[in-house]
């Protein structure tokens, strides 16, 4: 599994998004500050990738993708 994912600042409430094969280990890396809100399982790399992209350069892709986890935001 690759998994697409992204995190919340606890400080700033900024979002980051990103991909990797190890989700935990990933999470770990980025530290206490980042909350895991969201991520999404894909068997390509591929397409983990491209989704990936589509998030980090189209900010209709972000926008689409707050909208849905929005309650998710708010808890953190």
């Amino acid at each position: 599994m690759v998994y697409v994912y992204c995190l919340k600042n606890k400080i700033d409430n900024g979002l980051y998004y990103g991909y990797t094969k190890d989700l935990i280990r990933r999470c770990k890396e980025h530290g206490k500050y980042w909350t895991l809100v969201y991520y999404e399982a894909y068997l390509s790399d591929g397409d983990a990738h491209e989704r990936e992209k589509r998030l980090k350069d189209y900010g209709q892709a972000r926008t689409h993708l707050k909208r849905r986890i929005s309650g998710s935001l708010d808890h953190i």
